[in-house]
Order: structure tokens, then C-alpha cells, then sequence
């Protein structure tokens, strides 16, 4: 990845988040000036900074805490709701820390800190087509404006938070309000943690170290509500949590990648991300995984996706595929994939597509369907990787 854009970020999240927590608002930033969320995992100085270890395993509860040691990790919760009355909802609640560089800051001042936190909140309702979104940035340090903590597990970022209700990780509450919409879920345990790639150790590059810790709980029963301008409606449906922290993870000719959380009718979900190279091509560390009774890694070899319908964004002018023909004829299974609503664009201080998506196809010839989210980065105003 492109170092100067790992350093631009950086001083964008710090210098924005300087000295209060900001509220994210609907409009949008321009192409020119947001960058995306892949800049964040490229090779830059990473002096002082610690990478993934192929050797470690997760540990847990600490490693539901945080890594401040490491360049940037993430808590990713996205999921599909449902009313009473059987109205689709989405939802995506995620908080980003970043560790400016690796030197150790001794100063007496309590601003002092090289952890800058960014949080996105997005809610999508399909029936009434529309996609609201937020944002906030904050400085780490000890005025208690961001954090994350292990025992019990809780990160925040001024009001919005994830917080264990006891000393386990699940039973887990997320709360948080922007200027016209909120949630406040509750989720159970369901399947995982699912430790991804090799144990928990991902690989998305040739160099050591080009690689992430990564574990999913692939699906986490979910109740509550949403509040969406003034209406307080009652959901409950499945979540999904992805977990991810490195330094320098991707490799230097990738630039964004295409991102598949999918959560089937059988009781069984499917993880796969496809990494792109600056030309356009599939990169061979391209991975993912079926759950169910028993993990089963995906190798980028078994699983053919290609672009069956494209949406261009009014705001930034960037064209996203939002449904896709995934087949894996290892699995016997054909999919595709479709956006509930194709604005789903979080056009913010980063741009990136995130959205629900309904799932349809078959496995051993029989009819398949599902619900899930599908996340894609590094796209320019030609749906081309920059």
C-alpha cells in the first residue's frame, strides 16, 4: 500500500479527534479527500510496532481487549433484523483504534497518547429504503474519551460502546445514538470465536509479518431496538463479529478488498474475502471459511466471484458492484449475491461500501438462501482499484 496514505490517515483521525469526540453527520466527503479503510493496513514506518506472529494463538478474554502495540485493529459487529411485522433491517457498529507510531509517550499531560479512535455506525432499512450513517473520532489517552478493556470487555468511543454484561464476553450490549437514528442490541452467544486463516494467523501478503490475527463469532442471536427519526421499532435477528488486529497486513500491490459475511437458513455461515491487486486481479492470498458442525478453510483456488450488477454512488462518484455470482464447485455451491438497498456507501472520513445483502442459490443442487453483509474498499469513480 501507498505509505504516504497510512500517514495522511493518521494525521487525519489524530488531528480531527484533537480535542473532542465528533458526531458524524450524512454528508458526504468528497473522493479527493476521504481515503479508504485498506490505506490504514499498507507498509509504512512501522518501527517500534509489533506485526502478527504465524505462532500465535488468540487468547482469550485478553484478546478481546485491546492491542495498543500494533498499528491498527478493529471490533466489527454487522448483522440482519427483522420487526414484528417482518421488516429487513442491517445494522453495523464497528470501532477502529490506530496507534500513531511505536514510540512510548512519557509526558505528564493527560492528552498525551499515540491511539487515535474512530467509530462508524450505520443502520440500513430496506422497506423504506433508506441508509443513515455516523461517525466519531477521538483521541486516546487518560481523559476517558475512547478505550477498550478486557476483564470485563468494553470499548468505546464517547457514548457509543460494546460492553460485556458480566465477566464472559456474551452476553454482550451495543449502544449508540447519532443525530437521528441509534441502536441498542443485546447479543447471546451463538457460534464462535471461529479462529480464521491458519489458528487465528490470516495471511494477506508475501512479507512476514503481511498478515493480521483474525477470529469471528459467525453468528450471535440479537434483540432490541432501533431508533430511526423517531421511531422506536423492536428487532431481533443474527449478528456477526469479526475481530482483526496487525501492523502492515496487506500486502504492497493490493488495494482494497471484496468482503463476504454470509449467514445461511441451514445453520451454517460462510466468510470469504477477495483480496485485489492495484490491476484489477484476484490475489492468490485471497481466503475465507464455511461453519457449521465443523470449520472448513477456503482456499482463493476453490471459489470463483464475478460482478453481476454495478451502482454509482450520486456523492462520490464511485461505481461499487453490489451483486455478485459467487460459485464453489468444491462445495458444490452456487450463490448470489444482492444488496438490499444499493446506497449503502459510507462516504465519511473514509469511503467504503458496507451493506445488508440477501443471498440465494444452491448447495448439492438444493435450494440455499440467507442473509448477510458484504463489505468492499479500495474502488475509484470507474469501480477500478486506484
Amino acid at each position: 500500500m501507498r505509505a504516504w496514505l497510512v500517514g495522511l490517515l493518521a494525521v487525519l483521525v489524530l488531528v480531527v479527534a484533537a480535542a473532542l469526540v465528533m458526531e458524524g453527520s450524512d454528508e458526504a466527503v468528497s473522493p479527493e479527500t476521504a481515503l479508504a479503510v485498506s490505506s490504514l493496513l499498507g507498509e509504512g514506518d512501522d518501527a517500534g510496532l509489533s506485526r502478527a506472529d504465524p505462532d500465535y494463538r488468540p487468547v482469550f478474554p485478553v484478546d478481546h481487549g485491546p492491542h495498543p502495540d500494533f498499528r491498527s485493529e478493529w471490533w466489527y459487529f454487522t448483522g440482519n433484523l427483522e420487526d414484528g411485522d417482518g421488516r429487513a433491517f442491517g445494522f453495523q457498529f464497528t470501532i477502529f483504534r490506530f496507534a500513531m507510531d511505536g514510540e512510548t509517550v512519557d509526558r505528564s499531560s493527560r492528552w498525551a497518547t499515540r491511539q487515535a479512535w474512530m467509530a462508524h455506525l450505520a443502520v440500513t432499512d430496506a422497506a423504506g429504503q433508506r441508509f443513515l450513517k455516523a461517525e466519531r473520532l477521538a483521541r486516546g489517552g487518560d481523559l476517558g474519551l475512547a478505550g477498550a478493556t478486557h476483564g470485563p470487555f468494553r470499548a468505546w468511543v464517547g457514548d457509543w460502546e460494546m460492553v460485556s454484561e458480566g465477566e464472559a464476553f456474551l452476553p454482550l450490549s451495543l449502544s449508540a445514538d447519532a443525530e437521528d437514528f441509534g441502536l441498542r442490541l443485546r447479543l447471546l452467544p451463538g457460534r464462535g470465536p471461529v479462529l480464521q486463516g491458519e489458528q487465528g494467523y490470516s495471511r494477506k501478503g508475501p512479507g512476514e509479518g503481511n498478515a493480521s490475527h483474525y477470529y469471528s463469532y459467525t453468528r450471535l442471536p440479537a434483540a432490541g431496538e432501533l431508533q430511526l427519526a423517531g421511531e422506536v421499532v423492536s428487532v431481533q435477528g443474527n449478528a456477526w463479529l469479526d475481530r482483526e488486529w496487525g501492523t502492515s497486513a496487506l500486502g504492497p500491490d493490493v488495494s482494497g478488498w471484496d468482503w463476504f459475511s454470509l449467514q445461511f437458513d441451514d445453520d451454517t455461515e460462510l466468510m470469504y474475502y477477495q483480496l485485489r491487486r492495484d490491476d484489477g486481479s484476484a490475489d492468490p492470498l485471497s481466503s475465507g471459511s464455511m461453519t457449521g458442525p465443523v470449520l472448513t478453510p477456503l482456499r482463493s483456488s476453490e471459489v470463483r466471484l464475478e460482478p453481476t450488477r454495478f451502482w454509482r454512488s450520486d456523492s462520490t462518484g464511485i461505481e461499487y458492484p453490489v451483486a455478485w455470482r459467487m460459485e464453489i464447485p468444491s462445495r458444490n455451491l452456487v450463490l448470489d449475491v444482492d444488496a438490499v438497498l444499493d446506497q449503502q456507501e459510507m462516504d465519511v472520513s473514509v469511503n467504503y461500501w458496507e451493506g445488508a445483502v440477501i443471498v440465494s442459490g444452491t448447495r448439492d443442487g438444493r435450494p440455499l438462501r440467507g442473509r448477510g453483509y458484504l463489505e468492499m474498499t479500495g474502488y475509484d469513480r470507474n469501480g477500478l482499484s486506484p
